[in-house]
């Protein structure tokens, strides 16, 4: 059964290019992470066949839950409501732990196609959009939705969270940035305390979460017992799992949940997880990728980074790994 729209407290968000199913798997096995969202999938004047949403949601051949089993809500991108609805009746087949619709993508090409942040102009066509879904799926799987402040301005936030609301969404992720704000800080918490004001469901905050202290503040000015998090937790696997500590003590320090050993078991996981499936050009620099944002928290990656910035062979690749693990 899919998990009770309540029932989680941390969200990992979805990362177009990075926070994929492979990068899921391992940051689910430490810990903390309650519910996952998968990377949209586009939608446009097709259905879509069964292979394109496992392709982005592998978690869907194993009861939609990571190898940690933690479930996985199922992300769809479009502007059609018939269309959105035709290919969520589709994934509903696929029994997903929800389906979840994206109001937020801030991507140019994404946008000048009538996807993501830019449907926030029309908050008419957002409540469409999930009424139709809602009325696509089983009543059992949650329909949810992710939503950014606004496209240009936040004049309109209200109107679309309150449309999705009473197009009957399960919850409301509310990334606390305009488009135009991009990902650069601050991120505009009391805006969700203010949308909370006007709606009753649930909803969750999102955005320049990065440590302890932060989700901290966040669930203070926003009045949100529930977060997402997306880059904070690729910088900190062990965010969520300090997060959830607090939580359970009622005390806890900032520092990770997890040591670099454990993150170096890690990240060999990750590299022969996207050794089956990204062309060997490629992967080094999905690894340095990850390694990009672990510098953040662990002086010991900034070395790491220096010692394979160079490095793109991935046989010597897989010899650093195996030296930092012992075999």
């Amino acid at each position: 059964m899919p998990l009770a729209p309540l029932g989680a407290r941390i969200l990992l968000a979805p990362m177009e290019g990075l926070l994929d199913h492979t990068l899921r798997d391992m940051l689910t096995r430490v810990g903390g992470v309650d519910l996952c969202v998968s990377e949209f999938i586009r939608v446009t004047n097709t259905v879509l066949p069964r292979r394109a949403f496992i392709r982005v949601a592998p978690e869907l051949l194993n009861g939609s839950r990571t190898v940690a089993g933690v479930p996985v809500r199922v992300q769809l991108l479009g502007s059609d409501p018939d269309y959105l609805a035709a290919n969520a009746a589709a994934l509903a087949q696929l029994a997903p732990a929800g389906i979840d619709l994206n109001f937020g993508c801030p991507a140019k090409t994404v946008n000048q196609h009538r996807g993501g942040a830019v449907l926030l102009d029309e908050p008419e066509l957002v409540g469409q959009i999930v009424a139709a879904v809602r009325r696509a799926v089983p009543a059992h799987i949650p329909v949810s939705a992710k939503m950014r402040l606004g496209y240009n301005d936040d004049s309109r936030a209200e109107e679309c969270a309150l449309a999705i609301e009473a197009a009957g969404a399960s919850d409301l992720v509310v990334h606390a940035r305009t488009k135009a704000h991009g990902y650069r800080p601050p991120a505009y918490w009391d805006r969700i305390a203010d949308l909370r004001q006007h709606v009753r469901m649930p909803l969750v905050a999102n955005g320049e979460i990065w440590t302890l202290a932060d989700a901290l503040r966040c669930r203070e000015v926003t009045g949100c017992d529930r977060l997402m998090i997306g880059r904070g937790m690729v910088a900190d696997p062990g965010l969520a799992l300090a997060i959830a500590q607090h939580d359970a003590m009622a005390s806890g320090a900032a520092s990770s949940a997890v040591n670099w050993a454990q993150i170096v078991g890690l990240m060999r996981l990750f590299w022969q997880g996207i050794a089956l499936r990204v062309a060997p050009r490629h992967r080094a620099g999905r690894l340095k990728q990850w390694l990009n944002y672990l510098r953040r928290v662990y002086p010991e990656a900034q070395e790491a980074f220096d010692q394979l910035r160079l490095l793109h062979d991935p046989a010597k690749i897989d010899q650093w790994l195996a030296a930092q693990t012992g075999g």
